[in-house]
């Protein structure tokens, strides 16, 4: 039966199904150590690196005469797509030409704290006009991103409102694919402004019917913050959507043949926005979630990601035209969201088709007949906000404690080789991606329906529901909970897991 730490296996046999014990207990083992293992390791640090990664500030060109300033890796947008080998070792040189300390996350890898790429976790910072050369072995196989980590609060030339996001494919040591080629998508949206509110539906989620006693917490907090005359506090906006940094109409199309079997790697680098995909005429058969396996392949009619959430799925071209594959928000689809895909054969303006209404439920992915163990332990965690306290920006709490750089509170303590169960609570309205560092965690209750065999890194928790989660504590060191939503995140929104 093969391991969950490999996310791509024989696709022509579809995928192992899980028989019986938990999907997550097949990750142990599949860690290791982030330093060098050999004395032929140790010496290529002094070598030339595998890969260079440089940051600066440069130009992007969204669409002809749409231009933008930002913050890049080797001046593009993505950020070069890195391809590792599975336990192969590889050094990174990292280079800061900005005025500012940076950090480079590497999202959904079992790396240590010294390179994982947070500041709560203790890793060096890259100085500005500096540079680190960093070693590890990547781990696990799969899709994986990396982006920068660091709190851009009120200022939205920083952190992930920039373009510091770039994808990673970690090849596992056996690939049998049963498609014809790969094409990686990365979403996401330039020139952010600050407004006040706005509600973004939810109803996509599935279940969605809210906890009462959530509800009324959150509904009461913020009918009490409004009744002062306090207004909503701020959201951002966004004056341009892209896919792979080109708006809909802009770039070259994604050209296929018809018969071919085309896997695309889908992920939201957004800061802080939820996004949703269609492509009309065709479905998504979904092999992987965050990098990593799905007990089987399901197909669904589109897609919805979080923030930093990663879909590969297998799209078939079996109905030529030229199409847009692009989000179900008419509204972000027409300011740029959207890439076309072009059948060889076929010309002519792209059409989009709203697909018929469904609802993305993570359950639907796993597996309700098979239990997981019971947990060691569990932690208790409500999500709550504070409305526009602090400078007009909504504070985040988890148990009450809003997380602060001048007091990293260590909220939960873990021992190594025990099973934890986060069982969260959202007292809010706000759908929140939850994301562990250096952890991967699987799916084991959604909003209090049973599942199993779901492995991921990043969770969408919907407003005034409940979510559990399950996690082996098997990487020591500081370990960082957070909702990816930069604004939550800034704002108090984090927690730190020690290791005793």
């Amino acid at each position: 039966m093969p391991g969950f730490c490999v996310s791509r296996r024989n696709f022509i046999n579809a995928m192992s199904t899980l028989a019986g014990g938990s999907a997550l207990s097949q990750t142990i083992g599949c860690k290791q150590s982030a330093t060098p293992q050999t004395k032929e390791g140790a010496k290529k640090q002094g070598g030339p690196a595998d890969y260079t990664l440089t940051i600066a500030v440069t130009p992007v060109e969204l669409a002809p005469n749409r231009i933008v300033s930002t913050t890049t890796y080797n001046g593009q947008f993505p950020g070069p797509l890195l391809r590792f080998k599975e336990g192969q070792q590889v050094t990174i040189d990292i280079n800061n030409q900005t005025d500012t300390p940076e950090q480079l996350h590497w999202h959904g890898q079992f790396l240590s704290t010294d390179v994982d790429g947070s500041d709560e976790e203790g890793t060096p910072f890259i100085p500005a006009h500096g540079s680190r050369r960093i070693t590890f072995v990547p781990k696990p196989s799969g899709y994986r991103f990396y982006h920068t980590h660091v709190r851009a609060g009120a200022n939205l030339n920083a952190g992930q409102y920039t373009g510091l996001v770039g994808p990673v494919y970690i090849e596992p040591k056996n690939n049998a694919g049963n498609y014809d080629r790969e094409v990686f998508l990365t979403l996401k949206e330039f020139e952010p402004t600050l407004s006040r509110g706005g509600d973004m539906a939810m109803d996509f989620l599935y279940p969605s019917t809210p906890v009462t006693e959530l509800k009324d917490s959150g509904e009461s907090a913020m009918n009490a913050s409004l009744a002062k005359g306090t207004p909503h506090g701020f959201e951002v906006g966004y004056g341009s959507f892209t896919i792979n940094g080109k708006m809909l109409g802009s770039g070259e199309p994604i050209r296929v043949k018809q018969g071919e079997r085309v896997l695309f790697h889908f992920l939201n680098g957004s800061a802080t926005e939820i996004r949703s995909l269609a492509l009309p005429g065709h479905s998504f058969n979904v092999l992987a979630m965050d990098g990593n396996q799905i007990p089987s392949p399901v197909t669904v009619p589109g897609l919805w990601l979080g923030t930093a959430e990663r879909v590969s799925a297998i799209v078939e071209m079996n109905h030529p035209g030229v199409w847009i594959l692009g989000d179900m928000a008419n509204d972000d689809r027409q300011h740029g969201m959207g890439t076309v895909v072009e059948y060889a054969g076929k010309n002519g303006k792209p059409q989009w088709v709203a697909p018929k209404p469904f609802h993305w439920n993570y359950a639907q992915f796993g597996k309700s007949e098979v239990a997981v163990p019971s947990p060691d332990e569990v932690f208790e965690m409500t999500f709550a906000k504070q409305n526009a306290v602090d400078g007009g920006f909504n504070r985040w709490t988890i148990n009450g404690i809003a997380f602060a750089e001048d007091h990293m509170h260590r909220m939960f303590r873990i021992k190594p080789g025990k099973r934890y169960r986060l069982r969260m609570r959202n007292a809010s309205d706000d759908i929140h991606p939850v994301h562990l560092h250096r952890h991967s965690f699987e799916l084991t209750r959604v909003a209090g329906r049973p599942t199993s065999g779901v492995i991921k890194d990043v969770v969408m928790v919907g407003g005034y529901q409940e979510m559990e989660i399950d996690f082996l504590a098997d990487n020591p060191g500081l370990t960082l909970f957070h909702c990816h939503q930069q604004l939550h995140m800034d704002f108090g929104f984090m927690a730190l897991f020690e290791y005793l």
